[in-house]
């Protein structure tokens, strides 16, 4: 990893209240993900399971969680499973953690190797009444693919099928969404870097520069800074490709007069940070550029005075929508008539503002919570309303993230640039 040690006292926290949901006399088991093939013998870049992430902080494949609150043996109750260290295959992967180093990372004192799990989970299940097994519940995961989650499951209630079963991920869903101040820190940390990685290109740009040379220097200003890798697929859209909101070939040239989207965010310690600018390529805004910016900064701030606990996500996106009207309006976008006809499930904005208005963010960039029960204290979210015009040939998308209180939020980029003034100040520092 290149990221610096983080604090075990992360994981256990978070093992003590996945326990103090489980039922009585019950046990969890969490599999990691296999090493997924890409083409040939090659293998795709390595990611774990994120809820072994947030009950361990492992990164090695075939890692695995046992969580045993009520086992008569107190030295099982929790269980890191990890790979034997094998000569062989160190010499062709590099480097195996030792149960000393295992346990250091993790803050588990019983690590056993995973040729030795099967005879000792034998017996734990057969004491206990009830199996959490877990799986992929991200309202976002692709039904379409095979599930290997799903494989293991099968395959455990083949095994023991006189149990009853529950799901981990009901549970996960729940704690997850919710973050510690200890979790936050180290989001914090991969904001921190995202924040600087705005102002280097800031300097940066210009008429002439390519959108992967603005990738480049990006990647650049993560790795230097111990970022584990992208959050996700940068996404640098100049010109019109800023209306495609998956954008990622990053391939043309930034010209005069455009602006370029750009969406991006570093991973560190295994967490996640995403930001959303809108900058012009020339470093001025013109007058129409800024208007319609300002409309989209107005909706973005409009949604984080929204943003406490008690109201649901869905909520927020709602009155976000009639502001959004509002703002469209009052630019010319749209006309009184459109926003009279419009209905519950085509709103007016949405011709223009044709995507959600934010998300979960955690360990996964779209992280797991709920948009439509109360948010409560400790959520994270990002707030990126957009404005999308194909006739003017402009797409603006403004993000930030942002850390739930007892009272209302916290600005997890606050400092960052974010009106056409700092954005245009930012451009000149070179």
């Amino acid at each position: 990893m290149k990221y610096a040690a983080l604090n075990p006292a992360i994981f256990t926290q978070n093992r003590n209240r996945f326990a103090k949901k489980m039922k009585p006399n019950s046990i969890a088991i969490f599999h990691d993900h296999a090493v997924l093939p890409e083409n040939g013998d090659a293998q795709h870049r390595y990611k774990p399971n994120s809820d072994i992430i947030w009950l361990s902080g492992l990164v090695q494949e075939k890692t695995m969680v046992v969580l045993y609150p009520d086992n008569l043996d107190k030295t099982y109750r929790e269980v890191l499973v990890i790979l034997r260290p094998n000569e062989v295959l160190e010499k062709w992967e590099g480097h195996k953690l030792s149960k000393s180093e295992a346990t250091a990372i993790s803050g588990m004192k019983t690590v056993i190797y995973s040729d030795q799990l099967p005879a000792l989970l034998h017996s734990w299940v057969h004491h206990a009444d009830t199996i959490y097994l877990d799986s992929n519940e991200n309202d976002r995961t692709d039904l379409t693919l095979p599930r290997i989650d799903l494989l293991s499951v099968r395959d455990f209630m083949k095994q023991y099928p006189l149990h009853h079963y529950e799901r981990a991920a009901k549970i996960m869903k729940e704690l997850r969404g919710i973050k510690t101040k200890e979790e936050v820190a180290v989001m914090q940390q991969a904001i921190d870097i995202t924040h600087n990685a705005f102002l280097r290109i800031c300097k940066f740009i210009k008429p002439g520069v390519y959108e992967h040379h603005i990738e480049a220097e990006i990647t650049h200003e993560f790795l230097w800074n111990r970022a584990t890798r992208h959050a996700y697929g940068c996404i640098i859209a100049s010109g019109d490709r800023a209306r495609v909101l998956h954008y990622v070939e990053n391939n043309q040239v930034c010209k005069d007069g455009e602006l370029i989207l750009m969406d991006f965010g570093a991973e560190y310690g295994n967490y996640c940070a995403d930001l959303t600018r809108t900058i012009p390529v020339n470093g001025k805004f013109s007058k129409r550029q800024k208007e319609i910016y300002d409309a989209c900064l107005h909706v973005h701030l409009y949604a984080k005075k929204l943003l406490k606990p008690g109201i649901t996500w869905l909520e927020i996106t709602s009155k976000s929508q009639d502001e959004m009207n509002k703002q469209l309006l009052k630019i010319g976008l749209l006309t009184k008539e459109d926003i009279k006809n419009e209905t519950p499930d085509n709103r007016a904005c949405s011709k223009y503002f044709y995507h959600g208005l934010g998300h979960h963010l955690g360990i996964d960039v779209h992280d797991l919570g709920s948009r439509n029960t109360p948010i409560k204290e400790g959520m994270v979210f990002t707030i990126e309303p957009g404005i999308y015009v194909e006739q003017e040939q402009i797409g603006i998308r403004i993000e930030n993230n942002f850390w739930v209180t007892k009272t209302g939020n916290v600005d997890l980029f606050k400092g960052i640039p974010i009106t056409t003034d700092e954005i245009e100040r930012a451009m000149k520092a070179k």
